[in-house]
């Protein structure tokens, strides 16, 4: 008989798969079970495998996806890894030692690649991506001001603020929100689409928290120019007094520069820089999710964020947003710093910053298209269609691309570059020249298509936008 003897109204049923039952294919698999409440009863687990599976089958394929800068790709050795840790709760220090330990030598194998003063008296922690990062360096900001104004903080005339580039992160728009932080964006400006030093500086003031740098924009995929914009800030202080600090967003770049542009300096070797993230699961060669937050030193990290719990038989200092997450992760990283060191990683960042660089060179002798970057910084490259061009825009070739399976997001800039459009591609490890050239023969077979329109065929940029970041 059927899981349910009744169907709620409005809910169709779903034919399944007789094969998906027990010994007799007839027997007990007339209807589906329902898709928005629990089923009445149980299923075998082989039938409950098999119904999940079939429909993850109408997502994109990871590899093919462009959008993301999030890792998808792993050696089985990693994979078998994590599946050894996944029942393993990275909090619990105190039962999993080891896992502990092996976050521990992640600190501080990052401090030394960032070059803390001191590596060994460098403070970090893991967590579960570059946002919860940004917000623990936020947090951190906000209470060395705090401390700074004890005598007129809390009130009307004290409202913290945080100075950014509008091409931040959403992370940081929610850690404002979320913290009671007021905003304050440098808008883009002309072929500049990050932020400005000087009109960043400009726009601190005795309740400024902190400067935000980006090492590695999403938009474009360029990196902001942190040691000018410190140099602003000094300028500023030899002016006004006042000491701002830079927190460095590295969520991508944090993980390429150390690497591919060692000259660049922009991590702790700058003394305003008081702290630093990165995602492991990006181009830290990592499934989702981990990320890494460090500050230059414990007085960066004010002690009252930092928590002491008698957890599990243990003392335990904590201060990540999150409490209980998977420890696989951290040990995936470990792995990949252990498996790779700093020439793997040499290798395969220049890898990616190679098929970026040969793939933007490849779109833009097409003629059909202008590179706003070309993959030099990050492995990531920005393009929007040349001036000429009429009979489509960048919305027509993300939904072309997506028949091929190609996940391209098309999407518009922020201020007050609202009237630009473009195409991102994201080169990571795994996307390899084979699959370079797959794509450009792909968008090279669609253009005559497309040229042959008589007009762009997108009416809502918002709705047909692929972009979230």
């Amino acid at each position: 008989m059927p899981l349910h003897p009744g169907r709620p109204a409005g809910e169709r049923p779903m034919s399944v798969n007789p094969f998906l039952g027990p010994a007799n294919p007839v027997g007990g698999m007339a209807e589906a079970p329902p898709r928005h409440r629990l089923p009445d009863g149980p299923m075998a687990p082989s039938t409950a495998y098999q119904l999940v599976h079939d429909e993850l089958m109408l997502d994109g394929n990871a590899r093919l996806n462009l959008a993301t800068f999030v890792t998808t790709w792993m050696e089985p050795q990693a994979g078998v890894l994590m599946m050894e840790c996944r029942d393993k709760n990275m909090i619990d220090k105190d039962e999993y030692p080891r896992t502990a330990e092996l976050e521990r030598r992640c600190v501080a194998m990052l401090a030394d690649l960032w070059n803390a003063p001191e590596p060994t008296a460098a403070v970090g922690c893991s967590t579960t991506g570059s946002s919860e990062a940004c917000m623990l360096a936020g947090l951190a900001l906000k209470r060395r001001w705090a401390l700074r104004n004890a005598d007129r903080y809390p009130s009307r005339e004290a409202r913290p603020n945080l100075v950014m580039g509008v091409n931040v992160q959403v992370c940081w728009d929610k850690f404002c929100t979320f913290f009671e932080v007021e905003p304050r964006q440098v808008p883009m400006e002309g072929d500049r689409f990050h932020i400005d030093p000087a009109a960043a500086a400009e726009l601190c003031d005795e309740n400024t928290i902190g400067v935000v740098g980006i090492l590695g924009s999403t938009f474009d995929g360029s990196y902001e120019p942190v040691a000018e914009l410190c140099a602003a800030l000094d300028g500023l202080q030899e002016r006004t007094g006042l000491d701002i600090p830079v927190h460095v967003d590295g969520a991508s770049g944090a993980m390429i520069a150390p690497f591919l542009d060692e000259g660049l300096v922009w991590d702790f070797r700058l003394e305003r820089v008081a702290s630093v993230n990165t995602s492991g699961h990006k181009y830290g060669l990592v499934y989702p999710g981990v990320g890494w937050v460090l500050w230059r030193d414990a007085a960066a990290l004010p002690e009252e964020l930092v928590f002491r719990v008698n957890y599990l038989g243990g003392d335990m200092p904590t201060f990540a947003l999150n409490f209980s997450r998977p420890g696989a992760q951290v040990v995936a990283q470990y792995y990949s710093f252990l498996r790779l060191g700093r020439d793997g990683y040499r290798a395969v960042q220049q890898n990616a910053r190679d098929v970026a660089t040969g793939l933007s060179a490849r779109i833009e002798s097409l003629g059909d298209f202008r590179l706003l970057t070309r993959g030099d910084e990050l492995p990531v490259f920005a393009f929007t269609t040349a001036p000429d061009v009429t009979s489509f825009d960048v919305f027509d070739v993300s939904r072309r691309l997506r028949e091929n399976g190609w996940l391209v997001p098309a999407y518009t800039f922020p201020a007050n570059r609202q009237d630009l459009a473009v195409l991102r591609v994201v080169c990571r490890n795994g996307f390899s020249e084979d699959l370079a050239d797959l794509f450009a023969e792909d968008l090279t077979r669609l253009l005559p298509e497309l040229r042959r329109q008589q007009h762009p065929l997108t009416e809502d940029r918002n709705a047909a936008t692929g972009f979230h970041h």
